[in-house]
């Protein structure tokens, strides 16, 4: 399960970033989830869960937000909503679009003490 490898990345960043501004506890982590990214919410917070234990997240509230899948056709250039990479344009049919949103998943914001 790669989600318990990418809490203990979301808590080390949070760590780092924590210490480097003197903090003592992270009241809060805001995490952007896309929906093709490719994470198991789920699984993603039953490891956060698990991985926060004993850090000073130990506490935090971790507010995930979740970012459709939108894509733009290579042919019409017609934008649309996805949630698979491999969706075809609702206009022409065109298959291999550009996805610009939905493969997010980063640390956006944190609430420290």
């Amino acid at each position: 399960m790669h989600e318990f490898s990418i809490a203990m990345d979301i808590v080390d960043i949070a760590t780092s970033y924590s210490r480097k501004e003197k903090a003592n506890v992270v009241k809060e982590v805001e995490i952007e989830v896309g929906q093709l990214s490719g994470v198991v919410v789920e699984a993603l917070e039953f490891s956060l869960e698990a991985a926060v234990k004993g850090t000073m997240l130990e506490n935090a509230r971790m507010n995930l937000i979740f970012i459709p899948g939108k894509a733009r056709c290579t042919n019409c250039a017609q934008e649309y909503e996805t949630d698979t990479v491999y969706m075809p344009c609702p206009a022409c049919q065109t298959g291999a679009p550009d996805i610009f949103q939905g493969r997010e998943l980063r640390v956006k914001s944190l609430i420290i003490d």
